[in-house]
């Protein structure tokens, strides 16, 4: 550390340096690889102008989510002026649907071409986690790209965190690659989903570099709660499909798979894995959980590429006490090559994505409640659906004790079209809209994946309402109208959500 020629600095001292109004890119990727002490600072420090009557809030951009350190304290200190893209803190989301952060979605895959581009304005600070930092400005880091490596590259400073817990043995882990923008892109040269194409170091410019804040606390990474019988029931499912078109043979061998994050993606891979007629599988995707080293383990899953590496503090340290067995079954990769939809649609990604609630005509919405509260955001789920050899969606088919059902008749907020979407999931079945007309999908996913309860009146909103342009007409608006209205009146959605 002291041959280091870069100032060590404590966390309030690198706090000071970011002005108000600063456009600030922080690492992170669901809560893994993020800075951990800075942000606590900078947000102290917004308290105690605050209390003074001046004004503190920076714009923050990050990889995806982050955790209390980061968004939950930035949030609760009325920190941050804009934010994108996806974000996950309970305070947060408050503030987003409070307006009073200023908040604006984004697909994970545009994320670094806009901030080439300009599109997000100039960036002042790029504060992101390292294992690794070295005189000619070559940074190791930890536990997640996300969008580090543009945000560092075009930032007017940078600051470190430099955490002690990670080591520098895991060198190899990453693979940056940044690619040429329009119009002098080139095809992006993976092939195989294990392949490496990049470097395994972040290059700075030393002069960049304003200070090393010191830190040893791995990521806060929490389990998930135990599965239910549902999730297992839609894990059961999708694994069922699958093996219904390996039979059917239009799923060769070789084809990788994406799983969101969550208990549902878990189920999904778990019930997979635990069928013989499944081969053993790659994963081209953007977290990779404690449950796909689990499947590593076992040799279900031979590779695992990612963005991030969303490990419990035990499975984290049992990867790097372990790590010659791990180092050629794992890469992160920046989420705009993790999530590039060139390579989705190249490699015949098979994409398994969540749900917030689906309709009948196919149409997913996955961001908002009733149309109005953000939830998380849309994430990488639109790179990877739009541009998949088989997009599935799963969902369970009711929430709050049977009170909701989340197969409706017209989604409250679309964020991805039918023309996304070929397969929908729920604990009752399966829904294989792929050359199916309006009529044949409503039936489709009312028999398949409603809950029983729910499915009488889905058949009388399409009997009254019609589900292709030819049977719904002006005429037919009115009782369009009085049936929705009772289907939410059944759904009690406004008191529940």
């Amino acid at each position: 550390m002291s041959k280091l020629p870069f100032p060590i600095l404590t966390p309030e001292e690198a706090a000071a340096l970011v002005a108000d109004g600063s456009t600030v890119g922080f690492s992170g990727f669901t809560s893994t690889g993020q800075v951990k002490l800075i942000p606590q600072a900078i947000a102290a420090r917004a308290k105690a102008l605050h209390e003074q009557g001046k004004p503190y809030k920076i714009n923050v951009i990050t990889g995806a989510s982050t955790s209390a350190e980061l968004d939950g304290a930035l949030a609760e200190a009325d920190a941050i002026n804009w934010r994108t893209p996806y974000q996950s803190n309970a305070t947060q989301r408050k503030a987003i649907n409070a307006g009073k952060i200023h908040y604006f979605d984004m697909h994970l895959s545009q994320v670094q071409p806009w901030l080439r581009a300009g599109f997000l304005g100039p960036v002042q600070w790029a504060i992101f986690e390292a294992a690794e930092v070295r005189a000619d400005g070559s940074v190791l880091l930890t536990t997640s790209i996300g969008a580090t490596n543009t945000l560092a590259r075009i930032a007017d400073k940078v600051l470190i965190e430099l955490n002690t817990a990670h080591p520098t043995a895991i060198h190899g882990l990453h693979d940056i690659y940044e690619p040429a923008d329009p119009p002098h892109r080139q095809p992006i040269p993976l092939v195989t989903v294990c392949d490496r194409v990049g470097t395994p170091l972040l290059q700075l410019r030393p002069e960049q570099i304003a200070g090393i804040v010191t830190n040893h606390a791995l990521d806060n990474v929490k389990e998930y709660d135990p599965v239910d019988d549902a999730t297992l029931a839609i894990g059961a499912n999708v694994a069922e499909f699958i093996i219904r078109e390996r039979r059917a043979g239009r799923l060769p061998d070789g084809l990788p798979f994406q799983s969101g994050v969550g208990n549902i993606a878990n189920a999904v891979t778990e019930a997979m894995a635990n069928n013989p007629e499944i081969p053993n599988f790659t994963l081209y995707s953007e977290v990779i959980q404690d449950g796909i080293m689990s499947l590593i383990d076992k040799g279900r899953v031979t590779f695992a590429s990612g963005t991030a590496v969303s490990f419990t503090p035990p499975v984290l340290s049992k990867v790097y006490a372990d790590w010659k067995t791990y180092a050629d079954k794992l890469v992160l990769r920046p989420m705009e090559i993790s999530n590039s939809p060139e390579m989705v649609r190249r490699l015949g990604v098979i994409t398994i994505n969540t749900a917030l609630e689906f309709d009948i005509n196919g149409n997913v919405n996955s961001t908002h409640t009733l149309g109005r509260q953000m939830m998380n955001g849309i994430g990488g789920s639109g790179d990877f659906t739009r541009n998949a050899h088989v997009s599935i969606f799963t969902c369970p088919s009711i929430r709050k004790g049977g009170e909701l059902s989340m197969v409706v008749p017209v989604v409250s907020h679309v964020d991805h079209s039918e023309h996304s979407v070929d397969v929908l999931v729920t604990e009752n079945g399966i829904a294989d809209l792929r050359g199916k007309d309006p009529a044949e999908r409503a039936e489709l996913i009312i028999a398949n994946c409603a809950a029983p309860e729910y499915r009488d009146l889905l058949r009388r909103y399409v009997r009254d309402c019609g589900t292709t342009h030819a049977q719904y007409s002006t005429d037919k608006a009115t009782v369009f109208h009085q049936a929705f209205a009772r289907f939410k009146d059944m759904r009690k959605a406004a008191d529940l959500l």
